[in-house]
């Protein structure tokens, strides 16, 4: 009797492990921010170092892309369960077919400006050399190109302001917590003339949020909460303690050796938390509006972008 009671324990046991060993596995995340180590994404950082992850039953892999592993070339196969994009790229990729779901936004504002030379107005400069990012992120700027009539000659750049600070270009576009304080630290003056903000001209459509796959989020709907309410939690705590949250990012940053120092990073990260408070409830709702993915999209269709008008409810998890 006693052997089969210990047989018995022995079994469920076995079992148990075996559970906790499958559980450990399936609450596995990697996941990829769209950049290199910066404060942009400072928030998913803290969610790491502070155990905020671990709390929720996480085990989360942070892992930056490089130049042969994008980060959505890596979630398309599979390397990774999510990762950051802006809006306007995540239309791009629905559209074209591939399904995503959002579950968590940071971003409520566009950051996106020009910046021209010699303090002349960027809506002025018809047929202008301007800057733009190879990888992408300028819809908006297209559309508004178009609309003015600017004709403006688009010139890729990698990851920098060298080519507008050397002279070759007419202006650039730059993200206001990224390349505009490339800039300033360039010495290059900027004035409500030189300067055109995208947010305040009628284009202010988020940006960044944390995207899956919709077929793995279907199968993962509760580790998608779990994951973004940690995040959450993650970029609510860096705005309570950014100097704390500074202490953090730069260990990711020594760690994956980028080229930035403390101060650029404080004026990163003073902004993208600036970009996360909503300008009409003046709160940070970490939730993608409606409204702007209507806007984003409508614009980027008439603008031969899109197919068609991606619609919201393509994008969030109640489809």
């Amino acid at each position: 009797m006693k052997r089969r009671l210990m047989t018995a324990l022995m079994l469920c046991c076995s079992f148990a492990i075996l559970a906790q060993s499958k559980q450990t596995k399936d609450e596995t995340i990697v996941f990829t921010p769209q950049w290199t180590a910066q404060a942009q994404f400072a928030g998913y950082y803290v969610a790491e170092q502070r155990g905020f992850y671990r709390e929720a039953g996480l085990d989360v892999k942070i892992e930056h892309p490089s130049v042969t592993q994008p980060a959505m070339s890596r979630l398309r196969k599979n390397m990774c369960q999510a990762t950051t994009l802006m809006l306007c790229q995540a239309l791009e990729i629905v559209n074209e077919g591939f399904p995503l779901v959002n579950i968590l936004q940071t971003s409520m504002n566009n950051s996106l400006v020009i910046v021209s030379a010699h303090g002349k107005d960027p809506l002025t400069q018809k047929g202008a050399r301007v800057g733009i990012w190879s990888v992408g992120f300028g819809q908006m700027a297209m559309c508004m190109n178009n609309k003015e009539h600017l004709n403006y000659q688009w010139v890729p750049f990698a990851q920098n302001v060298n080519l507008f600070v050397s002279g070759a270009l007419d202006a650039t576009l730059a993200m206001s917590y990224n390349e505009y304080y490339q800039l300033v630290q360039a010495g290059v003056k900027m004035t409500d003339k030189n300067v055109y903000r995208f947010c305040d001209h009628g284009y202010n459509v988020q940006e960044d949020g944390v995207y899956m796959t919709r077929d793995y989020y279907a199968k993962h709907q509760e580790q998608a909460r779990r994951f973004a309410q940690a995040s959450r939690k993650g970029w609510e705590w860096a705005a309570q303690h950014p100097e704390e949250t500074l202490d953090i990012v730069m260990q990711y940053v020594e760690k994956n050796h980028i080229a930035t120092n403390r101060v650029m990073q404080r004026l990163m990260l003073k902004e993208v938390l600036r970009l996360q408070v909503d300008r009409e409830s003046k709160k940070r709702e970490f939730r993608l509006r409606p409204d702007m993915v209507r806007q984003a999209s409508r614009l980027m269709a008439e603008n031969q972008m899109l197919s068609r008008e991606v619609t919201y409810e393509e994008l969030v998890s109640e489809k």
